[in-house]
């Protein structure tokens, strides 16, 4: 009631300030499916990306890194420090081209278009007994009202000294970017035919492109082609079969021109050894001159601002661990890997209104009178979306299941960057409540998917995880107390830059920005209230398209109305429930499936938690009402005292319901969203099965399906055994909060699972990170084995709020 009440009365200005908000965060590291690409949260703008390839051999150009790619057979790529409102620093190691690339971003605060920024690109060979030629190319394009121009005078041998552009937008107003050589650079002056091209060797080359709008994601191609038409010039005088071609590093040049009118610029710097440049921006309207020994303070200081205030929060907590460093440094890098992965999208989607399976129509029929351009797949109106990523390999895009843990993480973090993504997926919500399951927005995130996978289905829907992150804030509304701020307790989040310029650590010079919403009461009411209503309707789009059959086959439960079923799966696949090819039973109208009704009852308290702060005290009523239903449906429709153990329920060929029980992730539901009190009778045979190592127990953490299972580990295997750390969170979640926390039969074997099973998650992550330099989206149920797409820093990086106990 305390709290009810302050966010009633208190009064502020932080409605006011929340545009220091997005100030803070408008530049950023917003292209996670490249290697380095930085770009504003506006729809047509200024994009920013690096390519490199090696010029020992005509053969590395093939294999330009650009976008991240698991071909590319990279040893690693990690942010070990990262920051959405400073920047932060990446390591990148790459064995065929013999080069460890670090690529470092500081963020500066000032003016009124979201401040200055500047990047450091520098490399060092891996092994220094082995050759280093690097062609590094640093490209810029501007999309939209503007224009981007070389400032600097052009020369058709390549240019010596910085390289200058300005530009300007109407969001960005104007800007230049300078880029600029490091004090030791060594050019590559040796090899064959030197002579004749020396000339042009040492030199910055360039080029500018004519770019049709919406193309500049495809800058590689632009790049690579300009560079190979020049080269089969380069090498005509060198075409007969007895003259040995010139070393590739003076001929795989930019062509030095510049065409009329370009939207796309591109700046190549070849290197014999270390090398170091730097990039930097700067916006009119801040007025500062940014110098790379700046930057060289900004740096450290970032880096050192980071790790204090990561021990801060995320401090390893009762964790027994021979090596602390190598664990902290660990958890270090899969939040700075989540927070580097989080991109900013814009575009149209891929929807199909009148799409079901046989098994669905019955239910969704299509209107007599729909319009024709909503029949079959049509492209929607572009949106935008900020949003974490799985994995920047291989889903560089938007995905609802992973978002809601994504923001567990992130929220703890930084609140209010937490709460801007969850409002951008509630904004998404359309006018019936729904709300697509993976944000494939625009052709380059299209470019990514196949083909099979771009359509979204309004009827689809996916595990409402987002509700998660919205009981998260309101649980750190709850323990906010009205202690010391950090400036009282002196805790200095300053770069330490003096007074040439100030590195942007939160946007208004206080590293309070990052929790507005949790020390202003009346922000914080605003809020919730302002995503109250579309997730009201997508919680009742849920309850409508969604609906399980009850009565229709003689099932006997409490409600008559709290049944759920997925609709989108297809015969050996239910992608909508996030579990894909988990064994369930053969599709049928009737069926009923055991996680999503979980889900439900998760959704409907949430609903009740949000209704009760904002004051909608009829609705919180009603959900609670509903939730009641809904948990003793579970109990009704879902409990086979047969097989003790939850279950999905089916339909047999004499329209009989019966009970379909594989044992694995599923049966756990109604534990692992906390559902269960602890004196539930069924809890003791839940953690029977989730222990027994013939079941789901490993030494590395829960299987997602029963090792005794006749499917382990066969077909697909997706979801047959293999480990996902974010099923495990949400074992050892429920473990820690309630089942091990609260007085019950089962509170000291709780407890001991707890512990056990935590070391088990932790130190199998931990050790297949330092074995292959990379988090997996999933670990091998026998070997513990990384498997699968990587890097995998969506919910795999829960393991650092395993560490900490930050459930």
């Amino acid at each position: 009631m305390q709290l009810r009440w302050l966010l009633l009365t208190s009064a502020g200005v932080a409605l006011a300030q929340s545009s220091n908000v997005s100030e803070s965060l408008l530049w950023g590291a917003y292209r996670p499916n490249l290697y380095f690409g930085l770009r504003p949260q506006l729809p047509r703008s200024l994009m920013t990306g690096l390519l490199w390839f090696g010029t020992h051999d005509y053969q590395a150009l093939p294999k330009t890194r650009h976008a991240c790619d698991q071909g590319d057979n990279l040893d690693s790529y990690t942010w070990t420090e990262f920051d959405a409102r400073e920047g932060g620093v990446q390591v990148i190691k790459d064995s065929m081209n013999n080069v460890k690339l670090t690529t470092e971003f500081l963020k500066i605060p000032g003016g009124q278009h979201g401040g200055s920024w500047a990047a450091r690109i520098k490399g060092e060979p891996i092994d220094p007994d082995r050759i280093s030629r690097i062609s590094t190319v640093f490209y810029m394009g501007l999309e939209g009202v503007g224009g981007l121009e070389m400032e600097t005078d052009e020369d058709e041998n390549g240019l010596e000294g910085p390289v200058v552009f300005a530009g300007s937008s109407v969001e960005l107003d104007e800007f230049t970017i300078r880029i600029v050589d490091g004090p030791d650079n060594t050019a590559v002056t040796t090899g064959m035919h030197a002579e004749a091209f020396a000339h042009r060797s040492g030199k910055t080359h360039f080029a500018g492109y004519r770019v049709p709008a919406g193309n500049i994601w495809q800058a590689k191609e632009y790049i690579l082609t300009s560079m190979i038409n020049y080269a089969k010039q380069a090498i005509l005088p060198y075409q007969d079969s007895t003259t040995t071609p010139p070393d590739p590093s003076f001929v795989l040049h930019l062509p030095d021109e510049v065409f009329t009118g370009s939207t796309l610029y591109a700046v190549q710097k070849i290197f014999d050894g270390p090398f170091q440049f730097d990039v930097l921006f700067e916006s009119a309207s801040a007025k500062q001159k940014l110098s790379s020994a700046a930057l060289d303070r900004g740096i450290e200081a970032l880096s050192k601002s980071f790790g204090q205030r990561f021990d801060e929060v995320f401090p390893i907590t009762n964790y027994p661990t021979e090596n602390p460093d190598s664990l902290k440094a660990f958890s270090k890098a899969i939040t700075s890997n989540l927070l580097g992965g989080i991109g900013y999208f814009y575009g149209t989607s891929i929807v199909d209104r009148s799409f079901s399976y046989e098994w669905d129509q019955e239910d969704e029929p299509a209107s007599d009178d729909e319009d024709d351009e909503k029949k079959g797949a049509h492209l929607t109106e572009p949106r935008s979306l900020l949003t974490a990523t799985p994995s920047r390999s291989f889903f560089p895009r938007g995905f609802y299941w992973d978002e809601g843990f994504h923001l567990l993480h992130i929220g703890e973090w930084d609140n209010d960057l937490s709460l801007q993504i969850l409002k951008n997926w509630v904004d998404l919500i359309d006018e019936d409540g729904w709300v697509a399951r993976e944000q494939i927005l625009g052709e380059e995130a299209r470019s990514k998917v196949p083909s099979e996978f771009q359509t979204q289905v309004p009827t689809w829907a996916n595990p409402p995880t987002l509700t998660m992150a919205v009981t998260a804030f309101i649980d750190r509304l709850k323990r906010t107390s009205t202690g010391p701020s950090d400036a009282d307790l002196g805790l200095d989040y300053g770069m330490g830059m003096g007074s040439e310029q100030v590195v942007m650590t939160d946007g208004s010079g206080s590293p309070s920005v990052r929790s507005q919403y949790i020390e202003d009461p009346e922000l914080a009411l605003s809020y919730l209230k302002s995503i109250y209503k579309p997730l009201k309707r997508h919680y009742d789009w849920f309850r409508r398209t969604q609906r399980g059959q009850i009565k229709q086959y003689s099932r006997k439960a409490r409600s008559r109305t709290e049944a759920y079923r997925w609709r989108g799966r297809s015969k050996d696949h239910v992608l909508t429930s996030g579990m894909d090819d988990y064994p369930r039973g053969p599709p049928h109208a009737g069926e009923l499936h055991l996680d999503l009704i979980s889900w439900m009852a998760f959704f409907t308290r949430t609903m009740r938690d949000i209704a009760e702060f904002v004051g909608e005290t009829d609705d919180a009523t009603a959900f609670a009402a509903i939730e009641r239903a809904t948990l003793d449906n579970i109990e009704d429709l879902h409990w086979s005292a047969e097989h003790g153990m939850y279950c999905d329920a089916n339909v047999n060929a004499d329209d009989e319901s019966y009970h379909v029980c594989d044992k694995g992730y599923l049966s756990l539901f109604p534990f692992l969203l906390g559902l269960l009190p602890p004196d539930s009778p069924h809890l003791g045979s839940i953690l029977d099965m989730l222990r027994d190592p013939e079941h789901l127990w490993s030494p590395y953490g829960l299987r997602s399906l029963s090792a005794s299972h006749p499917e382990f580990g066969q077909g697909e295997n997706y979801w047959k055994g293999p480990i996902w750390v974010q099923m495990n969170y949400l074992a050892l979640r429920s473990l820690y909060t309630i089942y091990a926390a609260q007085e019950g039969p089962h509170q000291a074997r709780a407890k001991d699972i707890y512990a056990e099973l935590r070391k088990n998650v932790v130190d199998n992550v931990h050790k297949e990170y330092e074995r292959t330099g990379y988090v997996w989206e999933q670990y091998d149920p026998t070997t513990g084995e990384g498997r699968r797409s990587h890097p995998f820093t969506g919910w795999t990086s829960l393991v650092t709020l395993i560490i900490s106990e930050k459930y």
